[in-house]
């Protein structure tokens, strides 16, 4: 990708404020055997560039004074509420140095896995870059990763991807990271997942029929109290009043 940039005279917050006021984006370029050089960008040609991936991770040309020099896009700072680009950072390559850069994934053939078209799973994309170490020659674009073999359950380490000739992953903490894997859909469950549930309801059921059943004997207790309180329901007979 070619871009222009043009010579900045003036330095300091006051410059790059008005700079900005005037549709400019203000930057530096460092780097390789010149010094460091003040620069600013068509604000609006910089922020459609920054929206294509390759602007990111490949070397682009820069056309400066009249001259076209290849550099690394290095930093960029953005307002923290306006669509707008505060200042960028370019490191210019020499075709001698290895550099260092972070490149994307790009995972493809993942619908025609085992694991996404019959086993309802998705795909967990556990790193979607690398860090990597290559001469400017060498510089991938991204690093392309096929899931076709993937099946329920598997995962995929570093060492398993084939990696562009002249690149070497640099990695920090496990050697050999996992970088994609796949996981069952949230809404996909066993079959025998809801027996403990229904097995759960019926004692439940029970517990509410219990009250009813529990009515009988006390019924039947009441028909027997009921037998012993009969004689003492019987009225004494009262006695004639005895004749004088």
């Amino acid at each position: 990708m070619k871009f222009v940039a043009f010579e900045r005279a003036k330095q300091g917050t006051g410059a790059s404020r008005r700079l900005r006021n005037t549709g400019k984006t203000p930057g530096i370029v460092y780097g390789g055997e010149g010094q460091p050089q003040l620069i600013e960008l068509d604000h609006n040609a910089l922020w459609h560039a920054l929206k294509k991936e390759a602007f990111h991770s490949t070397i682009l040309e820069m056309e400066l004074g009249g001259k076209a020099g290849k550099v690394l896009l290095r930093d960029v700072q953005y307002h923290p509420y306006k669509q707008q680009v505060t200042h960028i950072d370019f490191q210019r390559v020499d075709a001698k140095t290895k550099l260092h850069m972070k490149v994307p994934f790009h995972y493809v053939k993942a619908e025609e896995s085992q694991a996404v078209k019959f086993e309802n799973c998705v795909v967990n994309h556990v790193m979607s870059e690398l860090d990597i170490s290559c001469l400017p020659a060498d510089l991938p674009e991204f690093i392309e990763v096929d899931l076709s073999g993937m099946k329920k359950g598997m995962s995929l380490h570093l060492n398993e991807i084939t990696l562009p000739k002249g690149v070497t992953a640099v990695t920090r903490g496990k050697p050999n990271p996992v970088i994609v894997s796949m996981v069952l859909t949230g809404g996909e469950e066993p079959a025998d997942a809801t027996a403990p549930a229904a097995d759960a309801a019926a004692p439940a059921a029970d517990a509410k029929a219990a009250p009813a059943g529990k009515g009988a004997p006390a019924a039947k207790g009441d028909a027997k109290g009921g037998d012993k309180a009969a004689p003492a329901a019987k009225a004494p007979a009262a006695k004639a009043p005895a004749k004088k």
